[in-house]
């Protein structure tokens, strides 16, 4: 049995896991984040108590003074340091995102933070000097950003109405990063429309210049990694606002349910409206916690070769994340279970037995 140890994300947990089991990994600022809010909420409990203090408390509602337990602190993407046993990870909260470091030792440092924008998708560069990670804006778009190691100097490096993820370094001379891209045209009144489909593109840091490796008007390309030896890695799935064409009998059912949903709706405003008046409050819907669907089969796992001229081709389906070891081998999980790839391209095996793993990362 291989001693090797990955990272996972389990539904906004940070856990280190080896074949044999895992742990959590509280990240000490997040819980600093959270101390903080239970001390607001207990210095403010006396606005909810007594004749009239529920009216009061919605009165002086702020985001600081929630219940608890809707304080939302979640880690978001994670990766591996540029020293042994380093993790490097972002964290957000509604208000804030930050990246933070994790040594060997367990000691957290807190690498920057803001509540500008939401920094996710990390990775290192090759000599260890520079982290690159997607920085998301209140407009929806995303730009591709790089930092000094240490947190400092961040710098975006595209830009376009576009939603640009998951930035890898390129193995080799020169800085270069693969990444995934979406366009997001603007309608004739300037709002923007649907996403569109993930393409795989390559930026020279140096000139400027970016190339498209892979694109496709009814696919999503998502999460390139490229191996040492030139080998291109990255999950493929059917584009979701890709719509098949409407039939008769999809227009005829249609307007045959129409006047029943117009009555669902209807029901639903009215009960909505009689809970107010009765002085009740509206539940908000909750995150569910229930465990993660399964992956579809038709998220493919695929693999191109360095030469141009060979076909990609798959080599597992139903995959939701996946990463390269240093060693040559790939690990990847379906959203339940982890499976390693052997560098020799042999059989997969699975190494570890879980569930909700919503990230995985080789260290």
């Amino acid at each position: 049995m291989s001693d090797q140890q990955f990272a996972g994300i389990f539904q906004g947990q940070l856990c280190l896991l080896r074949e044999d089991g895992g742990q959590v990994l509280e990240s000490q600022f997040g819980r600093s984040l959270r101390d903080r809010a239970i001390q607001s909420y207990n210095r403010n409990l006396w606005k909810t108590q007594g004749r009239g203090g529920q009216s009061l408390s919605r009165a002086l509602h702020t985001p600081a003074e929630r219940d608890p337990s809707d304080f939302r602190i979640a880690i978001t993407s994670v990766t591996r340091g540029r020293d042994p046993g380093q993790l490097l990870y972002t964290l957000e909260t509604d208000e804030i995102s930050g990246v933070f470091s994790r040594d060997a030792a367990g000691v957290e440092q807190r690498l920057f933070h803001t509540a500008d924008f939401r920094a996710r998708h990390l990775d290192v560069s090759p000599d260890g000097c520079e982290i690159a990670t997607s920085v998301h804006h209140r407009n929806g778009m995303a730009n591709l950003a790089v930092l000094r190691a240490d947190g400092s100097d961040l710098n975006e490096v595209t830009d376009g109405e576009s939603v640009d993820e998951a930035p890898r370094w390129v193995p080799g001379p020169g800085r270069r990063l693969v990444f995934q891209s979406a366009g997001m045209p603007h309608g004739p009144r300037g709002r923007a429309a649907r996403l569109g489909p993930s393409s795989l593109q390559e930026l020279d840091l140096d000139t400027g210049k970016i190339a498209c490796l892979a694109q496709a008007a009814d696919f999503d390309f998502l999460w390139p990694r490229i191996a040492s030896d030139g080998t291109l890695y990255y999950i493929l799935r059917p584009y979701a606002g890709a719509r098949p064409p409407v039939t008769g009998w999809d227009a005829l059912r249609d307007t045959v349910m129409l006047p029943f949903r117009i009555i669902w709706w209807i029901g639903m405003l009215a009960e909505a409206f009689a809970s107010i008046r009765a002085g009740r409050q509206v539940p908000a819907p909750r995150e569910s916690v229930l465990k993660v669907a399964a992956t579809p089969s038709s998220w493919l796992l695929m693999r191109q070769p360095a030469q141009g001229a060979a076909e990609a081709e798959t080599i597992a389906s139903g995959v939701r994340s996946f990463d390269l070891s240093s060693d040559g081998s790939l690990i990847y999980s379906d959203g339940f279970d982890v499976y390693r790839i052997p560098a020799d391209h042999g059989p997969a095996a699975k190494i570890l037995a879980g569930e909700n793993i919503d990230l995985i990362a080789a260290l």
